[in-house]
């Protein structure tokens, strides 16, 4: 009998690719392009676990038998239920065991040329991972540097507006990056998640051409960056993005406007730079918050906390800083794509883009 398995290399050879993990399984990471339809919701597969480790192995595989069974009915009537003749359906799990054999089994039995993922998710995690080792490599790129409320992420926008190779590394992150960099009422994706979204990123590339990168430390928020991504990226090509201290405020007063909306959260945030400020000083700037006093506070992070501490960072990593393209930068103007576009001649005329 022919072998039902494949590996993660002919994933792209079939019409779709189906997920049968839990929810939750789905939700932390998927392989791109996958749909979910799951044999056990959450709550069955925790009672199923329950049952087999504190019932008995055959009375918790019996049970998972019975609602796997009933999952997969509903889906053919359901989610499957137009599906041609002749689709061609890859199938996964977590590790390619039950869950994702059963599928495959029933799926043949009715007709469908249906394939099993062997090694299930885990051997595309592990695929993900040797890749993110190998692929941030393969690329050169050109780093905006500068103090917060310069207006990097702006930037990087009009760049990607402008036609250039861009990596959004908050975008994928869900996070500025900074200590009020969290988008409010948005959780970050899990970690496994952003590396999928930043392999699909890098795979969409061209070699040839640079990538326009924001500058980052390690972590942004809860997510950790690769390090061959960290070490490639640092060593490359830099553009200082330099904007006034009025620019900058204002900037920063737009950006996280919604923090002023939300007083409560953003002075407990500021608490937690007590230990870097003294206690009197981050009370006086949550005095600023009750108060209203939104372009005081501004400028005050600006001088007293932001600058700083870029100050201290930046040197550290970038080692082509010193020779930066130094660009006097207005993100608060409407003509921030032309301000691209004209960056891009003048680093066409160093020869960093082309050549």
């Amino acid at each position: 009998m022919k072998s039902l398995l494949v590996s993660l290399d002919k994933a792209g050879d079939f019409d779709e690719i189906v997920d049968v993990r839990t929810p939750l399984e789905f939700a932390e990471d998927h392989i791109p392009g996958a749909i979910n339809a799951p044999v056990l919701s959450n709550e069955e597969r925790v009672l199923v676990g329950t049952t087999y480790k504190q019932v008995s192995p055959f009375e918790g595989t019996r049970l998972g038998a019975a609602l796997v069974a009933r999952n997969i009915a509903h889906h053919l009537d359901t989610t499957f239920a137009n599906r041609p003749r002749n689709w061609r359906p890859l199938i996964y799990c977590w590790r390619g065991g039950k869950r994702s054999g059963s599928v495959t089994t029933l799926f043949n039995m009715i007709g469908w040329s249906a394939r099993q993922l062997d090694g299930g998710y885990k051997s595309y995690r592990r695929a993900t991972l040797e890749a993110l080792d190998t692929l941030p490599r393969r690329f050169r790129y050109i780093a905006l540097v500068g103090p917060t409320g310069s207006g990097k992420t702006r930037l990087l926008a009009a760049l990607n507006q402008a036609g250039a190779q861009t990596l959004d590394l908050e975008a994928l992150a869900s996070h500025r990056g900074s200590l009020l960099g969290a988008y409010t009422g948005v959780a970050q994706p899990s970690q496994k998640r952003f590396d999928t979204l930043l392999a699909t990123a890098l795979r969409g590339f061209e070699p040839d051409r640079p990538v326009f990168v924001e500058a980052e430390s390690r972590r942004i928020g809860s997510i950790t960056l690769p390090l061959a991504l960290l070490e490639t990226f640092h060593r490359g090509a830099c553009v200082e993005v330099n904007s006034s201290l009025e620019e900058r405020a204002a900037f920063l007063l737009q950006d996280y406007a919604h923090l002023f909306d939300h007083p409560d959260y953003l002075k407990a945030q500021l608490q937690r730079l007590i230990g870097l400020h003294s206690r009197e000083r981050v009370t006086d700037w949550q005095q600023l918050v009750d108060g209203n006093r939104r372009a005081e506070l501004a400028h005050e992070l600006i001088l007293k906390h932001y600058d700083p501490a870029y100050a201290r960072s930046s040197g550290q990593h970038f080692e082509q800083l010193p020779n930066a393209l130094q660009l006097d930068f207005r993100p608060n103007d409407a003509d921030v794509v032309a301000q691209a576009q004209a960056l891009l001649a003048r680093l066409d005329d160093r020869a960093l883009v082309v050549g």
